[in-house]
């Protein structure tokens, strides 16, 4: 992965943790009658390839961009996977309050980024 530029492999690796940190931490919630034990050692055996994939990522990217930059990055990934994963998955709509509280997260996002003089 040498040739991919830090940017595209840090978000890569990001997008694929935070597939498997959502199943981890809202899959469990379509087994409601399955035994909270169980549920909390699938969610562990799940968020170990999270782990895999999330400190790499991190290590990677520090240093093309600063800590406060990846866990910003990492915040608008959760969110984006998070709502796929909530109407695909979980079958929960989201309205428009869920749009502007994304929104203004995205706008966070870009103060964040933003190169003030």
């Amino acid at each position: 992965m040498a040739w991919l530029p830090i940017p595209v492999v840090t978000i890569g690796l990001l997008v694929a943790s935070n597939v498997f940190m959502t199943f981890a931490w809202y899959g469990h919630l379509k087994f409601k009658s399955a035994p909270l034990i169980a549920v909390i050692l699938v969610s562990w055996g799940i968020a170990f390839f999270e782990y895999l994939l999330q400190v790499p990522a991190n290590r990677v990217g520090h240093g093309h961009f600063s800590a406060a930059e990846l866990k910003t990055i990492q915040e608008v990934i959760t969110l984006s996977v998070f709502a796929i994963f909530s109407v695909t998955y979980l079958k929960e709509g989201l309205g428009w309050n869920h749009a502007v509280g994304f929104a203004l997260i995205g706008a966070g996002a870009f103060f964040i980024f933003h190169k003030w003089a």
